[in-house]
């Protein structure tokens, strides 16, 4: 039992226990708490109103395990929905048209963030702020005001309930989610391209001395969270009906929480996609508890927030200051056995 515990606490994914058990406990609370608060539609609720967060943080998350970031995911959200809005709305571009464009247009600056990125030596943070700049910018340019989607068939869509068992149901952007979510975990944890990326996070001169292709693997990360940022605008347009400039404004930091909570490290080569998903669904029903409560400030859940990624991110240095010591000492006992 004790090598057990031992094993357990002594793995990288300690932080992500700790998430899932939270989680647990914060539903627990909610349920015992509220009246009506321990039902399918809550957790479906939760999924329903972060589906675009899920989507954007899976892509986050294979950034950051790089040893990256991606500060333009929220600009390409906005821009999605703002293009969409605009070519449906005003100039009657078929919805299938727009959709296809709209994937284009995160896998552009998407690649283009890899390319600053893997073969420029752009620095994450400076190369991805460029590319915020420029799609909110962009964004702007189409139109100062919000525009509404009315395209008959988008509203149609938004409007889908898929039925769950007690009369819960699901949106079309959770499918997106879920199938968003599936994806990510084949890619992450289940090809060589997955486990180049684990490699390059965690020592990146390591992994060009093995032969991996490591420009080549930060640049296709790029692109993947330039294509999750796109998904995720499709789900956020189907959730908000209209495009506007503010649209996602600092959601790109609520992705980097919800992946650190879940148990990702800042300095890369560790996380889980789950894990991520996991950090959505807390911020979620933290929301949901404050709502409940009734006479909070929305505000609140942004502070509760900042305590929990304070919490993990000095669980994470523990941890990675345990392994450091751990591995000292294994090199000092090495070296008095050969001496």
């Amino acid at each position: 039992m004790n090598k057990l515990v031992k094993r357990v606490f002594n793995t990288n994914y300690v932080s992500l226990y700790i998430t899932v058990a939270l989680f647990l406990i914060l539903f627990a609370i909610g349920s015992l708490s509220f009246r009506g608060f321990f039902s399918l539609q809550v957790i479906s609720n939760l999924f329903i109103d972060n589906a675009h967060l899920m989507i954007v943080a899976l892509g986050e998350t294979l950034v950051i395990v790089s040893g990256g970031i991606d500060l333009s995911v929220g600009s390409v959200i906005s821009l999605i929905c703002m293009m969409s809005a605009y070519l449906i709305t005003t100039l009657n571009v078929p919805l299938s048209v727009v959709l296809v464009i709209a994937i284009l247009i995160g896998l552009l600056i998407g690649a283009l963030n890899g390319v600053l990125v893997s073969y420029f030596g752009f620095q994450p943070f400076i190369a991805t702020l460029t590319t915020q700049f420029l799609g909110r910018g962009l964004c702007y340019v189409i139109s100062t005001d919000t525009i509404n989607i009315t395209n008959e068939a988008f509203v149609k869509i938004s409007q889908i309930r898929i039925p769950l068992p007690g009369k819960a149901f699901i949106s079309p952007g959770v499918v997106l989610a879920l199938i968003s979510l599936a994806a990510f975990v084949l890619i992450a944890h289940h090809t060589k391209f997955g486990r180049a990326v684990y490699a390059v996070g965690g020592n990146e001169q390591s992994a060009r001395l093995m032969g991996l292709p490591v420009d080549r693997t930060k640049l296709m990360v790029y692109v993947l969270s330039g294509l999750s940022a796109s998904i995720a605008g499709i789900a956020f347009a189907l959730y908000m009906l209209s495009g506007y400039g503010a649209h996602a404004s600092g959601i790109h930091l609520d992705a980097v929480a919800a992946a650190v909570i879940g148990g990702t490290i800042m300095s890369g080569g560790v996380g889980l996609v789950v894990g991520t998903l996991i950090g959505v669904l807390i911020t979620g029903i933290i929301q949901t508890l404050i709502m409940y409560q009734g006479t909070l400030n929305a505000w609140w859940t942004s502070i509760a927030v900042a305590f929990l990624l304070l919490m993990f991110i000095v669980i994470q240095r523990f941890l990675s200051f345990r392994r450091e010591r751990k591995k000292t000492a294994r090199s000092v006992e090495t070296i008095h056995k050969e001496g």
